[in-house]
């Protein structure tokens, strides 16, 4: 596919137009902008674009609106691609996000900083791919130490773990133990199964330290 055409909806407006030009130097598309979720649904629906950015706090509440817009986006077009950006770690929804199934994203507004890992993990998204924020699987790993001593994991899976939550990506995470990326999905899935985490077919850890 070419580069990927885009929407981006965020209350925050100079936020929102900084994405806009940065999407739009990089070659991608932008079809529209919006500022609530009502104003984001009316233009997936009128264009159809490849990828969404979405804020996860929007008008009128500024609590989910956004998370809820990607639910009905994802319901009503499923092959769009969705990245919601947030600006703290919520695993609740990260996870409900993923568990969506392909084409969906949930990252730190931080990471948007490091411009060409931002973009390469859209791009991973709009051809497919599911990204986890690192700091999510940071905050995972904390919780389930703290009900748990990851006693069901093998020494692989803790280890692969690990090195997740340090921002590897399942490429930087098979350079670094010499096996191949299928095998570290492998052990990402067993890690979901074995916690009783929803899974989506395909997650990828996003990589801020290859």
């Amino acid at each position: 596919m070419g580069q990927p055409r885009v929407i981006i909806a965020d209350d925050d407006v100079l936020l929102r137009e900084g994405l806009a030009s940065l999407l739009d130097r990089s070659g991608m598309q932008v079809l529209g902008q919006a500022g609530d979720a009502q104003q984001l649904l009316d233009l997936v629906d009128q264009h159809l674009p490849d990828l969404v950015l979405v804020d996860i706090r929007m008008p009128p509440t500024n609590t989910t609106e956004g998370l809820a817009a990607a639910r009905t986006i994802r319901q009503a077009h499923p092959r769009v691609g969705i990245v919601v950006l947030s600006a703290h770690v919520a695993v609740e929804h990260a996870m409900e996000l993923l568990a969506s199934g392909r084409r969906v994203g949930y990252l730190l507004k931080s990471r948007v900083s490091d411009v060409e890992e931002f973009l390469d993990t859209l791009g991973r998204i709009a051809r497919g791919g599911s990204v986890v924020d690192p700091a999510v699987v940071t905050e995972l790993v904390a919780t389930r130490r703290r009900r748990d001593p990851l006693g069901a994991l093998s020494a692989r899976e803790r280890e692969v773990l690990g090195l997740m939550a340090e921002g590897r990506s399942n490429a930087g995470i098979a350079r670094r133990l010499w096996v191949t990326e299928g095998t570290v999905e492998k052990h990402v899935r067993a890690i979901l199964t074995s916690w009783a985490w929803p899974r989506p077919r395909t997650i990828t850890a996003a990589c801020w330290r290859c």
